[in-house]
């Protein structure tokens, strides 16, 4: 869809343009592609009875949610397709350092601007893929890098205060204001850290250098999370843990065809070159069942998962592998043998996380078991 042609806050009053909160308008969209027979979420595959549902019911409650689950189960592409649920273009005012609401102005600097331009003030237009903003936690994730610090340099040349909203330097969820913001891996963020997160999303109230600050921004807040996080690195503060208002747990597929699927969707087999590759479907299968006996051997740590890309990986080192030896014949087409099986062992051995029994082993032993 074309950009819309307002190019003044006049223009756009004139147009019929109405504001709506991010969340009002991730509803709306969600029920108009409800109606529609729309798919949801386009390569995300064998969630429709458990995952999907859970997810259109959160976004229909308009709440902030958190998806559980291991590593590998898709996690970050459903957060970032929530993109496809916002309107095509938004407009802001033109210069806005937090894309404000032309019609709900929240800066200094737009308030100001609409009241010495009035209707001539101008106007840009915001495409949905820019609404969305993602920030992996780690520990040395800061305040300032989140919300924002004083720059002083501001400060002292424009003559403000420091309590000023006019001398902060916006971090990255002020920016994201009118979009998604996720966070990956929630529970490596320090606990003070995450206070500051509960502040933002409930009081729109922060305190930057001992100087309160209210922030009233329109965000859809998402998280991911890894359950093994939990104990072993880091929590989730119970305030916040709290305010998240659904919590969606997030699996590994859980029939063959199903997980087959997947592979050969994210997998990279069409190579377009001039050796043609074939591999049988009965070691397609066997391929795909390395991840399923993963889950379940003695060897592995089943508390840090197996993901779905071990049997992407191994497959394309199959096909690599069937590219090596047709080059070296002089080959025009090569079919897989069992013995091609053993090209995946690298793709194994990094993708699984041993328990002491299998690190006495030995990766690649365990590998080859499997």
């Amino acid at each position: 869809m074309d950009k819309p042609t307002p190019k003044n806050l006049g223009e756009l009053k004139h147009s019929g343009y109405a504001s709506r909160s991010i969340r009002s308008e991730l509803r709306e969209n969600m029920l108009k592609a409800l109606r529609a027979k729309e798919e949801l979420f386009p390569g995300i595959v064998g969630y429709d009875q458990t995952v999907i549902p859970e997810l259109v019911n959160a976004v229909l409650s308009q709440h902030d949610f958190i998806l559980l689950g291991l590593r590998g189960q898709a996690k970050t592409r459903i957060l970032r397709g929530l993109t496809q649920l916002l309107d095509p273009w938004i407009p802001f005012v033109a210069g806005s350092e937090i894309n404000d609401d032309p019609l709900n102005p929240s800066s200094a600097y737009a308030k100001d601007l609409i009241l010495e331009k009035g209707d001539d003030t101008p106007i840009d237009w915001l495409h949905r893929d820019s609404r969305y903003q993602e920030k992996l936690a780690t520990p040395d994730v800061t305040i300032a890098d989140l919300i924002g610090d004083i720059d002083p340099v501001k400060a002292a040349t424009q003559r403000l205060s420091f309590s000023s909203l006019e001398a902060i330097h916006y971090g990255l969820v002020p920016r994201a204001n009118r979009s998604i913001f996720a966070i990956n891996e929630l529970p490596d963020l320090q606990p003070r850290i995450q206070v500051g997160l509960l502040s933002i999303m409930q009081e729109k109230d922060i305190q930057i250098r001992g100087f309160p600050i209210r922030l009233p921004l329109d965000l859809c807040m998402v998280f991911s999370a890894n359950p093994e996080d939990y104990t072993n690195r880091g929590s989730i503060i119970t305030p916040l843990k709290d305010r998240i208002d659904s919590q969606i747990i997030t699996h590994y597929p859980k029939e063959l065809d199903m997980a087959s699927q997947i592979t050969d969707q994210e997998s990279w087999t069409d190579r377009r070159s001039s050796i043609q590759t074939d591999i049988p479907e009965y070691l397609r299968e066997a391929i795909e069942r390395i991840a399923f006996e993963a889950r379940e051997s003695e060897y592995v740590d089943q508390t840090s998962g197996v993901s779905a890309r071990l049997p992407i990986g191994a497959l394309e080192c199959v096909v690599s592998n069937l590219e090596r030896r047709a080059a070296l014949t002089g080959e025009k087409a090569v079919v897989a043998r069992v013995t091609d099986l053993m090209a995946a062992i690298p793709a194994i051995t990094g993708k699984v996380e041993l328990v002491y029994e299998g690190e006495q082993e030995g990766p690649l032993k365990v590998a080859r078991y499997l």
